[in-house]
């Protein structure tokens, strides 16, 4: 248990937001919300602002492939329940606006600087430990976003960190409450267990209670309602044969990755901030103040360390690493590469402050050849062609079928063939039905009632279907002989495990009593002691570990307590709770790791109450 604490108490409290924002950006899927929008068709409407259809339908389709992406093979079609989707990612929306409203009512703030720092410090932007613009692009464009996208939501992110490390942060214990938690994990229990058997032998069953439990549950033994589709399958694969790459398009391609390229810069800066506290006169004073005594002949580094304001460069002597055009504010960012190596500029106004910006060394870009960027450039242009025409195709054959009142024709006109699956239910099943967007399909009024060819269905990014139902096959009652032996076999498991059930009862009234010895054998089964054994305690069925914490305490030692719990395979298992033993007071070291754990615990729990707060206090309208 304490290694779990330890584990657990290492969770979002303790770390630092630089080292989550990458996989939160990746995980929540809500790049939608720096899309266009319209203000139209809305979704909802969080305290007026708007959550609009675009953002949903755009959330909807990142959970979706982000779901397919993460479980591949092993993927479970059920988890693409439209509506399931489309309310989980409303609820998202919802929740991620109110807690940027509340990070604003809260003041929380986080500056342009603070943020370049994240970006410039972030592993996965870096190559060989620095900073990476062409990593950078290529990590956020993989991602959907554009350069100022990006920064939008990193900021929103940071923001949302804050405000739940503020509240959660918060959380305190008592040493009251620590040494109570201590004394009820460490504490031992003493007890002995006797499993008494069900013996589905001695059941003796007659026609007459199969033939009732069939009249009975007649709503459960029906085939089930099943159908079997025809469908022709559209592959973006099928596509790369039919393209090829002309050498002025390559040679256009080299030129363009070329050009991405770019001199790497090593910068150094001294801010003073302009804010409620210091004023644009005051702080432009300040920076003209540092930047005499650069003239006299005092380091950079030390007066960045004196005077900077800002916290993630100050104690690096304003060492902001290196990092390419379009990372820096453009004020900045200009000024910066004006200079010459170890050159300091004049005072620089941004939106943050002051500034003044030290070159403290410069990367030239290595230039690969065509002929090593060959096939990645050919790859890239034949992706680009098959996706164009992969594209047209899924439209083709929309719009074919659409028309057609079979599948022969849409089949005909792009040269597919038309496949036949295998019966399936609401539940799905193999191949193609282990989707669920093609059971919802299969199933739906417009296929299934009126004959008609559904859409185009995207099973992934690679593959699209259009379906039709072929046959329908209606739930019909199963014969009693086709499902006599599972009823038997069911039956014979509840009278047995009811008789053995019936006798572990009179045996604990009777060991209660004293009418039967505590350590007797029952039917050749004896009882099986364990002492001290702890909430974690291996070798021990954990219904059995959960049932004999919870049973009180022996009021004396040849007076113990009891209890049973029933086994999947019915039989019951007699719990004798002989003893309860108080573990020694906690070491400091333990009673840190238990305050670490139940203030975390406490925090989660007071920001998941502040959410509902939030919700509560809101004024939601959903459309």
């Amino acid at each position: 248990m304490l290694q779990n604490i330890r584990d657990n108490s290492q969770g979002w409290i303790a770390k630092t937001i630089i080292g989550v924002i990458v996989a939160l950006m990746a995980l929540t899927g809500f790049d939608a919300i720096f899309k266009a929008t319209t203000h139209k068709n809305e979704a909802a409407k969080v305290n007026g602002e708007e959550i609009s259809q675009n953002e949903l339908s755009q959330a909807v389709d990142m959970q979706r492939r982000q779901l397919m992406q993460q479980l591949g093979k092993d993927f479970d079609a059920s988890l693409l329940d439209e509506k399931m989707l489309r309310e989980s990612a409303l609820k998202g929306l919802i929740d991620r606006k109110l807690l940027l409203q509340g990070a604003e009512q809260a003041k929380f703030a986080f500056s342009e600087g603070a943020l370049d720092q994240v970006i410039l410090q972030t592993p996965e932007f870096q190559v060989d430990g620095k900073f990476s613009s062409e990593r950078f692009d290529q990590v956020i464009r993989q991602l959907g976003y554009s350069r100022m996208q990006f920064r939008q939501m990193l900021a929103q992110e940071m923001l949302i960190g804050q405000l739940r490390a503020g509240v959660a942060g918060s959380g305190f214990v008592t040493d009251a409450e620590v040494l109570a938690f201590a004394r009820l994990e460490k504490q031992t229990r003493d007890f002995a267990t006797l499993n008494v058997k069900a013996d589905p032998a001695a059941v003796k069953l007659t026609d007459d209670e199969v033939k009732a439990y069939y009249d009975e549950h007649a709503k459960e033994f029906m085939t089930p309602d099943q159908v079997i589709i025809d469908y022709v399958e559209l592959k973006k694969s099928s596509f790369f044969d039919q393209v090829a790459v002309k050498d002025e398009d390559l040679q256009a391609a080299y030129q363009k990755e070329i050009a991405n390229l770019s001199e790497q810069r090593r910068a150094a800066h001294i801010l003073i901030e302009v804010n409620d506290k210091t004023t644009e006169a005051q702080a432009k004073a300040k920076i003209e103040d540092v930047q005499a005594r650069l003239a006299k002949g005092e380091k950079f580094e030390a007066l960045a360390k004196e005077f900077s304001q800002d916290p993630g460069s100050a104690n690096n002597g304003g060492d902001l690493g290196y990092a390419g055009p379009g990372v820096y504010d453009p004020a900045f960012e200009k000024a910066l590469y004006s200079l010459s190596k170890d050159q300091v500029s004049e005072p620089i106004r941004t939106d943050f402050g002051y500034h003044l910006i030290k070159l403290l060394g410069v990367e030239a870009p290595e230039v690969p050849t065509l002929a090593s960027l060959k096939d990645k450039l050919t790859r890239e242009l034949k992706a680009a062609q098959v996706e164009q025409r992969f594209v047209e195709a899924t439209k083709q054959l929309e719009d074919s079928a659409f028309e057609a009142s079979d599948l022969a024709q849409p089949a005909a006109d792009l040269k597919l063939t038309v496949h036949t699956s295998k019966p399936f239910g609401r539940e799905g099943g193999e191949g193609v039905a282990a989707n669920r967007a093609v059971v919802t399909a299969a199933f739906s009024t417009e296929v299934i009632d009126e004959g008609a060819n559904s859409t185009a269905i995207e099973l992934d990014p690679e593959t699209v279907i259009v379906l039709r139902s072929k046959e329908h096959l209606k739930p019909a009652q199963l014969p009693l002989e086709s499902v006599n032996a599972a009823i038997r076999t069911q039956l014979t498991k509840e009278h047995a495990s009811a008789a053995a059930k019936t006798k572990a009862e009179k045996l604990i009234a009777d060991l209660r009593d004293g009418k039967a010895p505590l350590d007797k054998a029952v039917d050749g089964q004896n009882w099986k002691a364990t002492e001290a054994a702890t909430r974690g305690q291996e070798g021990v069925d954990p219904a059995v570990l959960q049932a004999l914490f919870r049973m009180p305490k022996p009021a004396a030692k040849d007076k113990p307590t009891f209890t049973s719990v029933t086994l999947p395979d019915g039989s019951l298992m007699i719990v004798r709770l002989n003893g309860v033993n108080e573990a020694a007071a906690p070491t400091d070291e333990e009673k840190v790791q238990y305050r670490r754990f139940l203030a975390s615990r406490e925090g989660q729990q007071d920001f998941a109450a502040y959410r509902k707060q939030l919700e509560a206090q809101a004024e939601i309208k959903r459309f």
